[in-house]
């Protein structure tokens, strides 16, 4: 299966590629990302050059991920991963990074709202899923933007990268909810 490409008003959004380590390394060693979504074993380019053949590997059916990149300049602004996907239960997970150059510009929102609108199109899901850290704020103004309702609360079922204990929001979006 190949990863298509999704063009938004601002973004390119496609597979990720080994000339994307330079940026992947640089979003992935960022503390907000290392405390909030880490890829622990990217550690130099080696290493991320190899998480972005891994993302954009989609043979096993059960994931898909993308890379957001800024249309005018080509950088990497954000990656987007459906994952847990359950063709059975028509559900999945979503989870995304957004580098910190790109933060506060709603890059975050935009790529996640292409993302899930593929989902649903393609994948033919009912029900997208997101968790974060309560204290990540910065994540949860990513998924309401995007759509994606609060719809409860997961006591004490994170473990950040400073390995301290957090509650989690729980977000979701239904093939059937307006687009945002």
């Amino acid at each position: 299966m190949t990863t298509p490409e999704i063009v938004t008003a601002r973004l390119v959004l496609r597979p990720p590629a080994e000339a994307d380590a330079a940026d992947a390394l640089l979003m992935l060693r960022d503390l907000e990302v290392l405390r909030w979504n880490p890829a622990p074993l990217v550690v130099d380019l080696e290493t991320a050059a190899a998480w972005c053949r891994r993302g954009a590997d989609w043979s096993g059916g059960d994931h898909a991920t993308w890379h957001a990149v800024e249309a005018k300049s080509g950088r990497l602004v954000a990656n987007v991963s459906v994952f847990g996907i359950d063709s059975d239960h028509a559900t999945a997970k979503v989870g995304y990074r957004v580098a910190p150059w790109a933060r506060g510009q709603g890059f975050g929102s935009e790529a996640l709202i292409a993302v899930t609108a593929w989902s649903f199109a393609e994948r033919w899901l009912a029900r997208i899923q997101l968790e974060h850290a309560v204290a990540n704020v910065g994540s949860c103004h990513v998924a309401t933007d995007a759509g994606y309702q609060l719809e409860g609360l997961l006591r004490s079922a994170f473990l950040d990268g400073d390995g301290v204990r957090h509650d989690e929001h729980v977000h979701g979006r239904l093939a059937v909810d307006q687009v945002p």
